[in-house]
């Protein structure tokens, strides 16, 4: 039986082009190689699954490439790009500083740093969750971090930089990782889809990009679980709604149409259907806030832009939109906020 391998490892990037909705980081690194800028460390701080880790080892690989490529890429085939590839190179070295956060663990990579490398030109530390180590550790780490010797480079990864004392912070080049954007994370599931060989709804792939809330590893994993579920047939939106508890959006586009025709029995119905149905009634909340909110903005043409769901669902929503007053949605909208706070506070989660 062939090993499985989960997509967010399977199709992880392997250099800068791949890399998905960070070119600010990727284009400042290939400059900065070009220039031959490379700051002795580096900071990258964001949220969970945005790809630190992986900029880091593309970073370590590029500039350790033997025949680095006019786009400044890593080229993928000299020994070191090889053994990169086959995680038996001796010039970069990862510490997960979660679970080696002592002042000793740190004291041994400090006596690692002071041997040249034996072939290439850097030899890179990575090290992850670095909020992790301890405030020794970190004292015990700074006089290095500051005067490296000219062949090694650090690179620090965190998603709390905050927890970082400032006289680490003062001595890194910081580059700050955005989540992902709800398109650019579906069109790269899409392009996951078709490498599988699988179909893929736009509307279904988009849900599961708004799941992942910016984290592109999540999304995989999601997109992982409704491909098995889904036995090599179509990822339809009715699948992933189902597998994710999502509440349906026609449920939100009649429940607004029976606000705005003062329809009481119809809006208490909807409501415990959805209550019927097992979900969570504060979710449900946000998520009719959310729509109500896309329709607020479906209302005027310079905020139309701002939409970010796929192109049938923006139809609908420029069409209802023709038939809401802009006061009366932003009036619902400060309404359904408000409760949203009041929930919790609430007796009878129902009234």
């Amino acid at each position: 039986m062939e090993n499985f391998v989960v997509s967010a490892r399977k199709y992880r990037p392997a250099d800068f082009k791949s890399v998905v909705g960070q070119q600010h980081i990727t284009t400042t690194l290939q400059n900065a190689i070009k220039n031959k800028h490379l700051a002795q460390a580096f900071l990258f701080c964001g949220p969970r699954g945005v790809g630190k880790t992986t900029c880091a080892r593309i970073l370590a690989k590029t500039i350790n490439c033997e025949s680095i490529t006019k786009e400044f890429e890593a080229c993928g085939t000299c020994d070191a790009c090889v053994s990169f590839k086959n995680n038996a190179s001796f010039n970069v070295y990862e510490l997960d500083a979660a679970s080696n956060n002592s002042v000793d663990d740190i004291r041994n990579l400090v006596e690692q740093v002071r041997y040249a490398p034996q072939k290439g030109e850097y030899k890179v530390y990575i090290i992850d969750e670095v909020h992790m180590l301890s405030t020794a550790a970190f004292n015990a780490f700074l006089k290095t971090l500051e005067e490296p010797p000219k062949y090694a480079i650090f690179i620090l990864a965190t998603t709390e930089k905050h927890k970082i004392i400032p006289t680490i912070l003062s001595r890194c080049q910081i580059f700050d990782f955005k989540r992902i954007g709800i398109g650019d994370i579906a069109d790269h599931l899409q392009w996951v889809a078709q490498q599988e060989g699988l179909g893929a709804e736009p509307e279904a792939l988009h849900a599961i990009a708004e799941k992942a809330d910016g984290s592109l590893r999540d999304s995989l994993s999601i997109f992982d679980r409704i491909a098995a579920f889904a036995q090599g047939g179509t990822l339809t939106y009715e699948l992933v709604r189902q597998n994710l508890q999502l509440v349906d959006r026609a449920l939100f586009v009649n429940l607004w149409s029976s606000i705005e025709h003062g329809d009481r029995a119809s809006i208490l119905n909807a409501v415990q259907h959805v209550l019927d149905q097992g979900f969570d009634l504060q979710r449900f909340l946000m998520g009719f806030a959310g729509y109500v909110r896309e329709l607020l903005l479906a209302q005027h043409p310079a905020t139309v832009a701002l939409l970010d769901v796929p192109d049938s669902a923006k139809q609908q929503l420029l069409e209802a939109a023709t038939q809401s007053s802009a006061g009366r949605t932003a009036s619902a909208l400060k309404r359904l906020v408000a409760a949203d706070a009041g929930y919790r506070a609430a007796s009878n989660a129902r009234w």
